[in-house]
């Protein structure tokens, strides 16, 4: 008979993981030394190991190199909803979740050219955000728009805070369509540097380019968020032809 009893170092990483959601371990603080750990759990210093790794794989344990394993606190989620780069009104209303934006004129190349359908050489304005909960980053976005179609004023400078955000897009009114691809994959290092990212494994990396009425694209955004701290939700809405065949 086979035994459907979870790893021991599953139940030590839900023990501690429930010891630092709850505030026992406070964020911040040093974990007793492995060989301590392991001791009360009774279990090899590898076992014990497994069950940090787990810990630190979720972002609620930084292992600093000749000083130990340090408790963090949990990663508030945000929700992206997709169709616009919209976050969740409940998101996006608390004051805490800012987004620090460098706008620049930059000139179309390589994938740019591809996704915005421009000769290389084109003059883009770039929009590169940075959203912020409590100065812990949520998500990086570089907007990409025709120089044509930018608002008035864009050049290399540096925006402070859209104050509380809610969306990542730059253009009235909403385009006619648009079309989002996401993938999983790791990090660059430029952009776990950026959002912090420890040892959280992926990434959610989103490509959004929307286009007008006539077919031009008019912008595409290329947005990346922790696989920890993001949850996103896509919603479908049949045409009429559709719920006249389902009918």
């Amino acid at each position: 008979m086979t035994s459907s009893m979870p790893p021991r170092h599953h139940e030590i990483a839900d023990d501690l993981r429930q010891q630092i959601i709850t505030g026992r371990i406070q964020a911040g603080e040093r974990l007793p030394s492995e060989a301590t750990l392991a001791d009360r759990y009774s279990v090899s210093t590898v076992t014990l190991r497994h069950a940090l790794a787990v810990l630190q794989r979720e972002g609620l344990v930084d292992k600093i190199h000749g000083k130990g394993n340090f408790a963090r606190r949990p990663h508030r989620k945000i929700v992206y909803v997709g169709g616009w780069g919209t976050l969740d009104p409940w998101t996006a209303a608390e004051t805490s979740l800012r987004v620090t934006v460098r706008s620049a004129t930059v000139r179309a190349e390589g994938r740019l050219t591809t996704l915005l359908k421009v000769p290389t050489g084109s003059l883009l304005a770039e929009f590169s955000c940075v959203s912020l909960q409590g100065g812990t980053p949520h998500g990086l976005a570089r907007i990409y728009i025709p120089n044509d179609l930018a608002p008035t004023g864009v050049g290399d400078h540096d925006s402070p805070s859209w104050g509380p955000i809610t969306r990542f897009g730059v253009l009235d009114p909403l385009p006619a369509d648009i079309r989002e691809t996401v993938c999983a994959r790791p990090p660059t290092p430029d952009e776990a540097s950026a959002l912090r990212m420890g040892s959280t494994p992926s990434v959610l990396a989103i490509t959004r380019v929307a286009t007008d009425t006539t077919g031009r694209t008019i912008e595409a955004a290329l947005l990346v968020f922790p696989g920890d701290r993001i949850d996103a939700v896509f919603t479908t809405h049949p045409t009429n032809d559709e719920r006249q065949t389902q009918g």
